[in-house]
């Protein structure tokens, strides 16, 4: 039997959570990506697991194994000490296309990493958010 995701969505204060932030700067930029992500979605963020602000969800079926299910956000952040976790920007791909006008960012197996906000095109993120968010379960 399979074991249900570590990752689920949480009913813990987004505000809170953010505030939390830490150093500064990550606390002003996931505020500020809170708000841009709301502003594209149109949800209100939720909270999954302990630190991930997702918006919407989907489910999805792993491609290694077809009895293996579960609920992802369709796209999110988290404001990590190091850098910004930005998720579901790549997964599809219009978003994956479009990713390289971003600004400069790393990529991770799931997610982009983002220095700074600053480092990022705003329109070209809202885009991208769009993109993701318009996601069917797979």
């Amino acid at each position: 039997m399979a074991s249900a995701p570590k990752t689920q969505p949480t009913d813990a204060s987004v505000e809170d959570f953010l505030a939390a932030a830490t150093p500064a700067k990550r606390r002003t930029d996931g505020q500020a990506l809170a708000q841009i992500f709301a502003e594209v979605t149109g949800e209100k963020p939720v909270l999954w697991g302990p630190s991930i602000v997702g918006y919407g969800q989907y489910r999805y079926v792993s491609p290694a194994n077809s009895r293996t299910t579960g609920f992802w956000p369709k796209t999110g952040f988290s404001p990590r000490k190091a850098q910004l976790s930005l998720y579901g920007l790549k997964d599809l791909p219009e978003g994956a296309a479009l990713l390289p006008r971003l600004g400069t960012y790393t990529e991770g197996a799931g997610c982009v990493y983002v220095k700074k906000l600053e480092d990022l095109d705003e329109a070209v993120l809202r885009e991208l958010i769009a993109i993701a968010f318009s996601r069917e379960d797979d």
